[in-house]
């Protein structure tokens, strides 16, 4: 195995170039997602984590072309992190010193963890996770990042938490106008730019570069007071002096710790995943799952210790590196390099960003999470697909984003379970039904026609087709019951290429109620992995090689 998954110097430009596009769609997404995770004063380490993040997951990663760092779904989480804290009497203030540790207790454990589903290569599992669950989890998380931003959008301070933000807006007393016209003004720089501008200046950073200015001359503070207005909130003083180590907290709130880690695992690992199978679709690669997640995992956890935001793959900017050229970890790796230039002297500058700016860039990022595509047509595709959808996203959006997701992929387990349930019983063939006339006749030689015709009613065929699951074994069972006047079955299973462990519980239990109501039963056709299987519970007396010999064998006895 490579030291570094992907790595080669023959892209070494379009790697370069690729970083370099990166970094610049990064650096105002980080801020904001800084800003909305932690509150006032948390936007340096959202810039924090997407220099450490990002280059540690290109490093270890599984994924050469992927670009990590803060995502909405990782700033909803951190948000939810923050707000559970806070109920518990932890002071929201960064600078008292108490939120911050507990935190990044919480992105190091999570970092732990994520490494741990690597290690204990689950990656494939949760790649597994329904289309519709999903479209619900991610639409949900967008419409949370839409709702907590419309109180900085509009100047309003809202605690977190979703319910409380749309209280907290509904009775508030009134705007900031100056706050409303900065956000307006960014929304029209991210909409409205030409493609052609787009493509080689991103429109966040384009809103960063012409909105932040003519706040500053229009909104000032001294021009604000001159009016009687409120004054503008701006993300404030960036720390000098680049990254710095601070220990996480771990002696205090530890149960709340560990589960908010287990949340910010489970997350980071579905985001990044899936970015990989975008990835991999752009590129016509494919992707290591299980390195990926230990390489984010070991990211997080430094991530953590450095005082910056947990990250995961970031679809959007994973996009653009691709599109720019990049091919290799080192596309990643120089996104995070650039953004540490930028921290190193921009800080004064990045001081005097609206809040409200970044508010209305993560307006943007909020509706283009959202999956309008299956959303508004999910309904004419599929009722039970639909319902959920709808259901995981109202459960992400109101109760828990985990539990949302668990309880969908539950749900959708549940529907596929029956399915193929379904599927497995109409497969299902029987001669000598309870209706003569629905006698299946297909695809047997015309000797083994001429022996059933022989045993008559006295015989019993059933052919299963497809893997035999413990859904399917009730049906047998409860179709079997109806048929009472036979004397030998045959249990033809020719055609299943494997069985589960509660479907051969089921036929153990067909021969011992056979041999009680004293008729024989014989399991013909079973390959040898399920004959195997058979044997372990006791059916190895019954086990015919072909169907012709049973048949043979049931003539014999009838």
């Amino acid at each position: 195995m490579a030291l570094i998954h992907g790595l080669h110097r023959r892209n070494l430009r379009g790697d370069l170039l690729g970083g370099l596009t990166a970094a610049v769609v990064a650096l105002p997404l980080a801020l904001a997602f800084g800003n909305a995770a932690l509150g006032p004063g948390g936007a340096i380490y959202g810039l924090y984590g997407a220099i450490v993040a990002g280059f540690l997951a290109a490093l270890l990663g599984g994924t050469p072309a992927q670009v990590s760092g803060p995502t909405g779904p990782i700033s909803v989480t951190v948000a939810g992190i923050v707000s559970s804290l806070a109920a518990v009497g932890v002071s929201r203030d960064l600078n008292a010193g108490e939120m911050l540790p507990l935190v990044m207790g919480a992105v190091v454990i999570g970092g732990v963890f994520e490494a741990l589903l690597g290690v204990l290569r689950l990656g494939r599992f949760i790649t597994l996770v329904p289309y519709s669950v999903v479209s619900g989890f991610m639409s949900g998380i967008g419409f949370i990042i839409i709702v907590l931003q419309l109180g900085p959008f509009i100047g309003v301070t809202t605690p977190g938490g979703v319910v409380a933000c749309l209280q907290t807006l509904i009775t508030a007393p009134g705007i900031n106008p100056a706050a409303l016209a900065v956000g307006v003004m960014t929304l029209a720089v991210v909409f409205l730019t030409p493609l052609r501008i787009r493509q080689w200046v991103p429109s966040p950073l384009l809103a960063l570069l012409i909105v932040t200015p003519l706040s500053l001359l229009l909104f000032n503070d001294d021009r604000l007071r001159e009016i009687g207005a409120e004054p503008l909130a701006r993300i404030g003083g960036i720390p000098e002096g680049g990254l710095r180590l601070v220990m996480p907290d771990f002696s205090t709130h530890l149960p709340e710790l560990v589960k908010a880690g287990l949340v910010l695992a489970l997350l980071g690992a579905i985001d990044s995943l899936l970015t990989s199978m975008v990835a991999d679709n752009i590129t016509q690669t494919s992707h290591d799952s299980n390195r990926e997640l230990i390489g984010q995992g070991i990211a997080n956890t430094t991530a953590g210790l450095l005082s910056g935001l947990p990250g995961a793959g970031a679809t959007m900017r994973t996009v653009i590196n691709i599109k720019s050229g990049g091919q290799t970890p080192l596309s990643g790796m120089t996104h995070s390099l650039v953004l540490l230039v930028v921290l190193l002297g921009a800080g004064p500058l990045a001081a005097e960003i609206p809040t409200a700016l970044l508010a209305g860039i993560l307006l943007k990022v909020g509706l283009d999470i959202i999956d309008w595509g299956f959303l508004l047509r999910a309904h004419r595709l599929s009722r039970k697909t639909a319902v959920l959808m709808y259901a995981v996203l109202l459960m992400t959006v109101f109760w828990d984003l985990i539990w949302g997701v668990l309880v969908g992929m539950f749900i959708a387990n549940l529907l596929t379970v029956d399915a193929i349930t379904r599927s497995q019983l109409e497969g299902m063939e029987e001669d000598n039904p309870i209706n003569p006339a629905d006698a299946i006749h297909a695809l047997l030689t015309d000797e083994e026609e001429g022996l059933i015709r022989r045993c008559g009613r006295k015989l019993m065929l059933f052919r299963l087709r497809g893997p035999l699951s413990f859904g399917a074994a009730k049906g047998i069972s409860a179709r079997m019951g109806l048929v009472q006047n036979y004397r030998v079955l045959i249990l033809d299973i020719t055609e299943v290429p494997r069985i589960g462990v509660t479907a051969s519980l089921a036929i153990e239990r067909m021969v011992q109620e056979a041999h009680s109501a004293g008729r024989t039963i014989l399991v013909a056709g079973a390959n040898p992995t399920i004959q195997q299987r058979l044997e372990q519970f006791g059916v190895q007396k019954e086990l015919r090689e072909s169907r012709l010999s049973a048949l043979q064998e049931a003539c014999r006895l009838i």
